[in-house]
């Protein structure tokens, strides 16, 4: 069954072809839509692969790519929108495990899933890869949220 127009009022950026990609951080870009099938777990993947930032001090541009795994609610994360919330850091002048942080606040504030982690995955500056991974659950996903911490911990050094 198809979903109807009133499902997708919230979803603005979705086949708008007047859409400005912004300039600036921007968390209100966020968009979401129900999720028909709350009544299980299941798994909803995101790789962003070409995620740019600045450095706070010096203003060089750091990329990425930015993985994301949530299992969702009552709402999910409308794509076009997560796209150009992404894009928008592109300015945005932050250390790589406050990127990724920020982004998981947000994406929790949004839809409040049932599990979500965030993962960056940054090229080297001076000489150092920085990887960091952020994740949060609802109180019946806890024991996820340890299990998943622990398996993003390198095997190799």
């Amino acid at each position: 069954m198809s979903r109807n127009i009133e499902e997708l009022q919230g979803c603005t950026l979705l086949g708008n072809q007047a859409v400005k990609y912004p300039v600036d951080y921007a968390p209100e870009l966020l968009e979401t839509f129900e999720n028909r099938h709350q009544d299980r777990d299941y798994l909803v993947s995101f790789t962003c692969p070409e995620f740019t930032t600045l450095c706070p001090k010096t203003g060089q541009p750091d990329f990425g790519k930015i993985l994301i795994n949530y299992i969702p609610d009552k709402e999910m994360v409308e794509s076009k929108s997560l796209k150009l919330y992404l894009f928008s850091f592109r300015n945005h002048g932050d250390f790589h495990e406050d990127c990724v942080n920020i982004i998981l606040k947000d994406l929790v504030a949004l839809m409040k899933p049932r599990y979500i982690e965030v993962k960056g995955i940054f090229m080297p500056r001076g000489g150092i890869s920085i990887w960091p991974f952020a994740n949060w659950g609802d109180a019946g996903h806890q024991d996820l949220v340890c299990q998943r911490l622990m398996a993003s911990f390198p095997s190799e050094f």
